[in-house]
């Protein structure tokens, strides 16, 4: 199996079975970002890669499979929701799932600031993110969602 079509098959089969030889979700959002075969395939390239460097125990996982949408949404998880990453013609958006809980110092969100809970950064072609202020807020998530959960080190 190859493509997104396989990661909506792999999904639906999990669901109800204990299939062995199915495609990480990892593999799934690589194949999402490859068939976009444009900047927003780098600009999810680079965001991952910030991720992981912000928290290595970060799961990344495919979420909301449905017809309309057979890749389904990238999502980041660490205690819960971190953040999902959606891929639209004019920008890559990260909504935080709880972005309004945090102290974003440096001003990266610039989307969904009129929201009760989640903030999100929209990002455009050409446009680049403070590496380290990215990360930081990320962990920031990470440490927010542990203290919710009542963990420490989660």
């Amino acid at each position: 199996m190859t493509g997104a079509g396989s990661c909506l098959s792999m999904l639906s089969l999990m669901i109800g079975s204990t299939m062995m030889d199915t495609q990480s979700p990892s593999t799934c959002i690589d194949q999402k970002a490859a068939s976009l075969g444009d900047w927003r395939a780098d600009v999810l390239t680079r965001m991952r890669v910030l991720i992981r460097e912000a928290d290595p125990d970060v799961v990344e996982q495919v979420k909301w499979v449905k017809p309309t949408n057979p890749s389904g949404v990238p999502v980041w998880e660490h205690a819960g929701i971190i953040c999902t990453g959606e891929m639209y013609k004019a920008c890559v958006k990260l909504t935080f799932a709880s972005g309004a809980d945090l102290n974003d110092a440096a001003g990266l969100f610039n989307a969904g600031l009129g929201g009760g809970t989640r903030r999100a950064i929209d990002i455009r072609e050409g446009e680049t993110i403070d590496a380290k202020a990215f990360k930081a807020l990320f962990a920031e998530a990470v440490a927010y969602n542990c203290r919710k959960k009542g963990r420490s080190d989660d």
